[in-house]
């Protein structure tokens, strides 16, 4: 009896170590998730900004990663503004909204919203969108257009890209239609 019991307790002991274990996978993944999504630049573009201390921008807390305002205003951009304003682009002051000779773009919803951010997109959308350059990596896609360094991103190992996703998929879902993007005036 007593070598049963030493059996049930080293199994139980077993299953916690291993459940543990996963646990910390887990965690570890979406660690490195926020960690690569931090350094990568995510935030610069899909977070909404608002005025810091001394006029500097700062991240919207409560609209991580949302993408562009809905309703917000963006920039319009002529080829004139080359040669008149020494300008290749023009930004909202959110830079979440960016215009250029490729008309304007709007940094998408990145939160897990299933009707306006990515919750309907898999995994496999996701990476595809990094190494294709097209919108959820669909081969005759809308492109993912400037800024998006979406090439920088295509280099980047699938554990990285995974841990991306994984991140992406766990903070707090925020409605946010963001506008399409709209070609270039002629």
């Amino acid at each position: 009896m007593i070598g049963f019991r030493k059996g049930i307790f080293l199994a139980i002991i077993l299953t916690i170590a291993g459940c543990e274990k996963k646990q910390s996978t887990v965690q570890t993944q979406l660690e490195r998730g926020k960690y690569l999504v931090t350094v990568g630049g995510c935030h610069d573009c899909h977070t909404p900004k608002i005025m810091g201390s001394g006029g500097v921008p700062a991240p919207d807390e409560k609209r991580l990663l949302s993408g562009h305002p809905e309703k917000e205003r963006y920039p319009r951009w002529a080829p004139t503004d080359m040669q008149e304003r020494n300008a290749m682009a023009l930004t909202n002051s959110m830079l979440t909204a960016w215009s250029g000779p490729w008309g304007v773009s709007f940094a998408i919803n990145l939160t897990p919203d299933k009707a306006t951010g990515i919750g309907e997109w898999s995994e496999q959308h996701f990476t595809d969108a990094m190494r294709t350059g097209k919108h959820q990596g669909q081969p005759n896609g809308r492109d993912i257009l400037p800024p998006m360094p979406w090439f920088n991103y295509k280099i980047m190992s699938d554990d990285d890209l995974k841990a991306m996703w994984a991140y992406l998929r766990s903070i707090p879902a925020i409605q946010n239609q963001v506008p399409l993007p709209q070609p270039p005036k002629k």
